[in-house]
């Protein structure tokens, strides 16, 4: 794997690990794309060093396993907002 590529992995995990933040999020913060962070957090980081890996995915199993309370609460924010507009 190039260097330059196992060097961003790193980043975006170590981020991860920090902020328990989503993907869509990480990609916002580090300029890429979403489906990159995600190919990065899932299958190159797995190469690259298998323990941080475990502790990833258990980051994103948790984030994943969320994602409709958030879709959920992001929509009731939404309407909350228009109703006290009009």
């Amino acid at each position: 794997m190039r260097h330059d590529i196992e060097r961003r992995v790193y980043h975006e995990a170590e981020y991860m690990l920090q902020t328990k933040d989503t993907i869509r999020n990480a990609a916002k913060i580090f300029g890429i794309s979403k489906s990159t962070v995600h190919i990065d957090l899932s299958k190159r980081l797995k190469l690259v060093n298998g323990k941080l890996f475990k502790e990833i995915k258990k980051i994103l199993d948790e984030n994943f396993s969320e994602k409709h309370l958030r879709g959920g609460k992001s929509t009731k924010e939404k309407y909350l907002k228009n109703k006290k507009i009009f």
